[in-house]
């Protein structure tokens, strides 16, 4: 018997990242649908002047931000910056409280090693002036009240963004301890451009806001290392002031009630600077915000849920008066303007403003739009299956705001169209969206491609597809695509959301299969010929599924997770598992055991593309080859594609055109559009 390798090695040999080589079957009809795909630009930032009389955004050029700025029509929008578009980046813009300042990062002077912080004067003819120069990674900007300095997120001589989502730093060095990254408030005056740290080291930071006097400040945090301790983070308020006391104003961990042990974001003080909402819920990354809206006193005490009961789900507010709420929120897949009265505790929602089939944002988060001083205006990016990115922008009322720009006016959408379904099970009611095939001829017969999504505190929301992982395409490509809302998802209260925590993959499988009964009976869809895909957490149903019903006859997973036991220890998250699975695997194995499709793999028939980042650190990489090689063992026919220095969400755009391809011609082989 020969002497075997060390496992370090092996393991070693395993996870090294190689160059991805392309498919080598290309479809022209792919090839032509990538390109179009590629075409769109991307919107982000929106900003709409505190008098309401300009606007703001930022739109990418291959990868790299410009400004552009306009009147509140978008008429006379031109280009503001310090090179040329695509050179460099420019992004985070900040309208100041006088509306002539515009606050941006830039690294075109740095050749993208920095970014260093600019104002320019909007109406004036002079260039932008450079405040600071920041050593470090900054995003999210906010002006100080009375206009004087600027605060923002920093990571001082920081090295990658502040994301979980991102490429994970290779480990090396005692694990949690060295190279330690931590995330703080800082601020720069915007005359002298003197930096001040003002949260400490000890916290990492993931969100800020000014107190309306702005001598104070409220962030969320938690110890570090940043990107596991989201789930277990607490509120505090402190002075705006470096070295200032911070003050713990509400930790979900030892509150009562409906908050405790769930997740807090958006902290957002009221006009008379006593209490601070923000949203509370179970939530998946950070970003991805969704619950109910609370209220605490600004100076400590317990939490009030404004929204106890609700069937939507707010994800976004803003203080219109001291007694008054705007709401951005989910329901039933779309997404929604509401205005909330809040007395005695309570809020209550008196009007829907209006109801979008599309994807509403300032570009840069979900739901997020900027208001005028006076509340009276609105800004945001919007998207759908038949509308690319574009600013909406108008009077704050009953009827939607038009698009004020064209940026991708001549895109067209190269799919079938969009339509809501919705369904009972199990006492719940199921919503999802349907994509039809293009070209589509309700006398033939076709396959469908079931798409899960992420989170799973998400929703699936229409929104324009680029270059990256999608359903679109694959209707563009002859196939119904299927994109459920199943529990555990947002849209239809907390309640809702809450309804898998320990029951990853059965309830909501049976959702899914409800949904996918309910199509069936009403279009020709082949039953025979059923897809299954998905990212995240649709990666992880991607892999599960198949363990449970043999009904789907391809399968492409993306970033998925094969064996909650062993994911458990492997991945640099593990905080975000408590409060879904109720405690930890070494406290309760069986409830991890139950969703693990490993435990189930001699189940599996259906041929799995398996795809994944070698940096990934929230569905890492060994998840990927431990259900790659069970398959292969099993004899199902399977692949496994490993993308270098890539994390959770995949940034390389030759690396993002990769897996979509490769989706497309492994449903091609497998799920043929044509029987």
């Amino acid at each position: 018997m020969p002497r075997s390798a060390p496992l370090s090695l092996l393991l070693a040999t395993a996870l090294a990242p190689v160059a991805v080589a392309a498919p080598a079957k290309v479809d022209p009809r792919i090839e032509q649908l990538l390109g179009e795909l590629g075409k769109v630009q991307s919107i982000e930032s929106v900003q709409i002047s505190p008098d309401g009389t300009q606007l703001a955004w930022v739109v990418h050029t291959h990868g790299k931000g410009s400004i552009e700025v306009a009147k509140a029509d978008g008429s006379g929008a031109h280009r503001i910056g310090t090179a040329e578009p695509g050179s460099c980046s420019e992004t985070d813009i900040a309208w100041a409280p006088d509306s002539r300042r515009l606050a941006f990062l830039s690294d075109c002077a740095s050749g993208g090693e920095h970014k260093d912080l600019f104002v320019i004067d909007t109406q004036a003819k002079a260039a932008p002036r450079r405040v600071a120069a920041l050593a470090g990674v900054a995003q999210d900007l906010g002006w100080s009240p009375d206009g004087k300095s600027l605060g923002f997120l920093y990571v001082p001589n920081g090295t990658r963004r502040a994301s979980a989502v991102y490429a994970a730093k290779p480990a090396a060095g005692e694990i949690g301890v060295d190279g330690l990254e931590v995330q703080r408030v800082a601020t720069v005056d915007a005359a002298s451009g003197e930096l001040r740290l003002l949260s400490d080291a000890g916290t990492y930071a993931y969100e800020f806001a000014w107190a309306p006097d702005g001598r104070r400040i409220a962030y969320v945090g938690a110890p570090p290392p940043g990107d596991n301790n989201w789930w277990v983070a607490k509120l505090y308020v402190q002075n705006a002031q470096a070295g200032a006391k911070a003050i713990l104003v509400l930790d979900p961990g030892t509150v009562k009630g409906s908050l405790h042990g769930l997740q807090i974001a958006l902290p957002r003080w009221a006009p008379d600077g006593q209490r601070i909402g923000f949203i509370g819920g179970l939530m998946s990354d950070q970003g991805s915000t969704g619950g109910d809206i609370y209220t605490v006193p600004a100076a400590g005490g317990e939490p009030t849920d404004l929204t106890p009961g609700t069937k939507v789900t707010p994800a976004w507010f803003a203080w219109t008066g001291p007694q008054r709420l705007l709401v951005a929120q989910i329901r039933n897949g779309q997404s929604e303007l509401a205005d909330y009265g809040v007395a005695s505790g309570q809020a209550s929602q008196e009007a829907v403003l209006f109801t979008l089939p599309a994807s509403i944002g300032d570009g840069s988060a979900e739901m997020a739009m900027s208001l005028s001083a006076d509340r009276r205006r609105v800004a945001f990016v919007q998207s759908s299956y038949a509308a690319a990115p574009e600013v909406h922008a108008g009077e704050l009322g009953r009827t939607p705001p038009p698009a004020v720009t064209r940026i991708n006016a001549a895109l067209k959408p190269g799919w079938g169209k969009a339509e809501s379904v919705e369904w009972d099970n199990e006492g719940r009611h199921v919503q999802g969206w349907l994509l039809y095939p293009t070209d589509y001829d309700p006398k033939k017969s076709y396959p469908m491609i079931v798409t899960v999504h992420g989170g799973p505190s998400a929703a699936v929301i229409p929104r324009w597809p680029g270059v990256g992982f999608g359903g679109a395409p694959f209707s563009a490509l002859g196939y119904f695509v299927f994109m459920p809302n199943p529990r555990g998802s947002f849209g239809q209260g907390e309640a809702y959301v809450q309804a898998n925590r320990q029951d990853f993959g059965h309830g909501d499988l049976r959702d899914i299969l409800a949904g996918i009964d309910t199509i069936e009976k009403k279009l020709p869809v082949d039953d025979q010929r059923l897809g299954l895909t998905g990212w995240s957490y649709g990666g992880f149903m991607s892999m599960f599924i198949p363990t449970q019903t043999e009904r789907f006859r391809a399968v492409v997973a993306g970033a998925g997770i094969a064996n909650w036991q062993s994911y458990y220890g492997q991945n640099l998250i593990d905080q975000w598992m408590i409060p879904f699975f109720g405690a930890s695997v070494y406290d309760d194995p069986a409830a991890y055991a139950k969703s693990s499709a490993i435990n189930y793999i001699k189940q599996v028939k259906a041929p799995t593309l398996i795809v994944v980042g070698d940096r990934d650190a929230e569905c890492p990489a060994p998840q990927s080859f431990e259900y790659w090689h069970a398959l292969r063992a099993q004899g199902v026919p399977t692949s496994l594609v490993v993308y270098p220095n890539e994390g959770h969400h995949f940034v390389d755009p030759d690396h993002q055109r990769d897996v979509l391809q490769r989706a497309l011609l492994w449903f091609g082989k497998y799920l043929p559009a044509a029987p």
